[in-house]
């Protein structure tokens, strides 16, 4: 159990939702837990985070309440799950291929061109793939909601050129989140990927330390990116998911109702952000576009066969084991 003082309220509150002030000061709630996430307030995992936030405290009688830190308010993705293991945090969203570095296999979701759709994403994420990952996060102290929230598929972008085929990528600095699985994969098209934590992406792409980045739409636009990038290639190379993560002694502490309202309602908004994602997706492309962002069209089957090539995916199938890539086929078919 942990409780924000009035100094750290006060420090926060500008970039707190509404919600996350107590409006009942005589009567604090007996669990109050912070989570912490890499996105802006805006972002529609805030939004439906905010949503669950409010159900769970009218559900559980104002026993919860979950305070809500966007945007790496709290460190970066690094520190944050640091602090999440050591339960300063108590909650925390963080893409499987940041995790990795903890649990390596949480990663296997971002095999480079692995899910071709959206229907091939979730059947093995809510299922058989995502169970898998679930028990190994566990093993780690801990606890993952059983529906991952959407980040999307994730597009490169440039400034320097456009990335049109498997041979631009030749020589070319990319930034990639901190995971051994971003790295390979830039590596196995001869790129220079260079690991930066998101909240220092925009200054590293002002200064050229790197030219460019990838991320999926709504990150490159609610991060105003295009202010900084000029050409975007549709290249669906990657699809990446939030994992919803609790401390577990913090998870446990709370009593089995609690936990039941939590992880229903956690869920039920992951569900609802899905639909969000996609409906976002949807309108980005002119949003980007009329920010001057140029849109240039790639052939998956192309980059496909230069990491197979490469031994991307043997090399990845001895790493993940073969229960594991075996259920990732299981969804996609054959890739190795």
């Amino acid at each position: 159990m942990s409780r924000l003082s009035r100094r750290t309220l006060l420090t926060a509150g500008a970039a707190l939702p509404l919600f996350a002030i107590r409006t009942r000061p005589a009567e604090a709630a007996e669990f109050t837990y912070k989570y912490a996430n890499n996105v802006p307030l805006t972002h529609p995992m805030n939004v439906r985070a905010g949503e669950a936030a409010k159900r769970i405290k009218e559900a559980t009688g104002g026993r919860l309440e979950i305070q809500i830190f966007p945007n790496n308010q709290l460190g970066s993705d690094t520190d944050t799950l640091s602090q999440l293991r050591a339960g300063a945090v108590e909650m925390f969203t963080l893409s499987g291929l940041i995790l990795s570095t903890l649990v390596p296999v949480a990663s296997i979701n971002g095999v480079g061109f692995a899910f071709k759709d959206y229907g091939q994403v979730w059947p093995a994420m809510d299922g058989a793939l995502g169970s898998l990952v679930r028990g190994e996060i566990a093993k780690r102290g801990l606890y993952a909601m059983a529906k991952q929230w959407d980040n999307g598929y994730r597009q490169m972008t440039s400034s320097a050129k456009p990335i049109k085929t498997p041979e631009d990528l030749s020589g070319f600095k990319m930034r990639v989140p901190p995971s051994p699985l971003w790295t390979s994969l830039f590596k196995a098209f001869g790129a220079a990927p260079t690991s930066i934590n998101f909240n220092e992406v925009y200054s590293a792409l002002q200064t050229h330390i790197v030219d460019g980045q990838e991320n999926p739409l709504a990150i490159i636009d609610v991060a105003k990116l295009y202010e900084v990038q000029k050409y975007l290639s549709v290249t669906n190379h990657m699809w990446d998911g939030f994992w919803f993560l609790a401390n577990k002694r913090a998870w446990e502490a709370l009593p089995a109702d609690v936990r039941e309202i939590t992880e229903r309602e956690l869920n039920a908004s992951a569900v609802q952000q899905r639909v969000d994602i996609a409906k976002l997706n949807d309108t980005l492309s002119g949003s980007l576009k009329t920010h001057g962002m140029e849109f240039i069209q790639t052939d998956a089957a192309a980059f496909r066969a230069t990491l197979k090539k490469a031994g991307f995916y043997s090399e990845w199938q001895q790493k993940f084991g073969k229960e594991a890539w075996g259920a990732l086929e299981a969804a996609v078919g054959s890739l190795a």
